[in-house]
């Protein structure tokens, strides 16, 4: 196999909404309370919803730009590519970048719909989140039913809701959903209070699988606001292993087999020890903790429920074996500042040459085809969605990869020296962004 013969899926990309994204899905009084893009006088752009105001934050979408310009910038669409929040923008920057086939997160509703949770008014709320989700699945992912995996969220704070939505989208075709990796962050019971019970059933009834993004419950933690940010971002991938243990202790794996659950943007690195570990402590500790885990190993259910994303991990490819082949995928996370794009064919496959040739096609496309019940194969050949034929098409198309500059880094105030970005500047940068959208 050559490089440009893979098919590569990314299981974790994101969306920046476009403005207008509920026009064609409400009317009257319900579009006029939907959230609402606006600008203010600097030219910045942010979401309004119920009183919550969602600033635009930069290493959400910083594809094309100098890697010197990375911050909190850019804040305006105008400042983003295309392909951030355009979908045919999108096909083409996923040409460029050789992925055939590619699974969205909402930015500005949340990736778990985090936004809608904390709407005080949960009865229009609802009405906001199926018509986000009849955008997602009908205007962003339907246009390109080879090329797009929906990906649905839940109101779950009113299970019968929840249940009757995850109806409704298995209808439209839509077989993942994003929720909270712990609810409990909005108030919900924890995943192991018999609350849960419908919507474990209703998942496994229609095959959906569920996706639990970094960041959507528990944080990736650091030390203090002096901490440099680089510490912070370092861990942010490997925060997900405190939420990875609690759901590797739901008894619904024990009562429903079939349920599956992706670590969206964790990596795959830290999960050998991770299982060592598991299994050390069950045996060492189960005679005393009426652990569910009595005859099965914990590393045993983990291997048979859990999808494993990896952007960049040569360890965790180095050590496949000790994980589950089955169950591990690629992600380009697309527009995020982790993203390689539009080099991430290269950097994947300088790093899975080790592998045969089953390995490579599982982890860069039949795993991720199986899990989330998905054949970009139906309409289009295999051979029209290597990493080859699609930059073909993208140099055909003359999409443009150039690094665009808006400004260059920002400079230093007067008498401020060099040194390193921290975690309470990100914060301050953050609080003053969201107190100054709606001046």
């Amino acid at each position: 196999m050559q490089m440009n013969n893979m098919v590569m899926i990314s299981v974790d990309d994101h969306i920046s909404e476009p403005p207008g994204m509920y026009d064609k899905h409400l009317s009257g009084d319900a579009l006029a309370s939907a959230p609402q893009f606006k600008t203010n006088a600097a030219g910045t752009n942010y979401w309004e919803y119920q009183g919550q105001i969602w600033p635009s934050i930069g290493l959400n979408a910083v594809v094309g730009r100098p890697r010197e310009e990375y911050g909190m910038e850019p804040t305006s669409l105008e400042q983003l590519r295309k392909g951030v929040y355009d979908v045919h923008g999108r096909i083409d920057d996923m040409n460029v970048n050789g992925i055939a086939s590619s699974l969205n997160f909402g930015s500005k509703v949340g990736m778990d719909g985090g936004r809608f949770y904390r709407a005080p008014d949960h009865d229009i709320a609802l009405v906001h989140l199926r018509a986000y989700n009849d955008w997602h699945i009908d205007e962003w992912c339907a246009p390109y039913p080879d090329r797009l995996i929906p990906c649905a969220i839940l109101p779950n704070w009113n299970m019968d809701e929840s249940v009757r939505e995850i109806e409704r989208i298995a209808a439209k075709g839509c077989t993942a959903v994003s929720i909270s990796d712990n609810p409990t962050i909005y108030g919900l019971p924890s995943i192991h209070n018999p609350y849960w019970e419908p919507m474990w059933k209703a998942l496994v009834d229609h095959d959906i699988a569920i996706c639990l993004h970094i960041g959507s419950g528990a944080q990736a933690p650091h030390a203090s606001m002096e901490t440099p940010i680089e510490a912070w971002i370092t861990t942010m991938p490997i925060s997900i292993a405190t939420s990875a243990a609690d759901w590797l202790n739901l008894g619904a794996l024990h009562r429903y087999p079939d349920l599956k659950i992706a670590l969206s943007e964790g990596g795959i690195g830290w999960i050998p020890y991770f299982l060592e570990r598991a299994d050390f402590s069950n045996e060492q500790h189960k005679a005393w903790t009426h652990s569910i885990f009595q005859e099965l190993k914990p590393s045993e259910m983990f291997k048979r429920h859990f999808l494993n994303c990896f952007i960049d991990d040569r360890f965790g490819l180095k050590n496949l074996d000790a994980i589950n082949e089955d169950l591990v995928a690629y992600e380009c996370d697309y527009p995020h500042s982790d993203s390689l794009w539009p080099n991430a064919p290269e950097h994947l496959w300088d790093s899975i040459q080790h592998l045969s040739v089953q390995q490579i096609d599982k982890i860069t496309h039949l795993n991720a085809m199986r899990f989330f019940r998905f054949d970009p194969f139906k309409t289009r050949s295999k051979e029209e969605l290597t990493v080859g034929a699609l930059r073909a098409q993208a140099a055909k198309d003359n999409v443009d990869t150039r690094v665009i500059s808006s400004g260059g880094a920002k400079p230093l105030a007067p008498g401020e020296v060099v040194r390193p970005v921290t975690s309470g500047d990100v914060m301050a940068m953050f609080k003053k962004q969201g107190r100054a959208e709606a001046a």
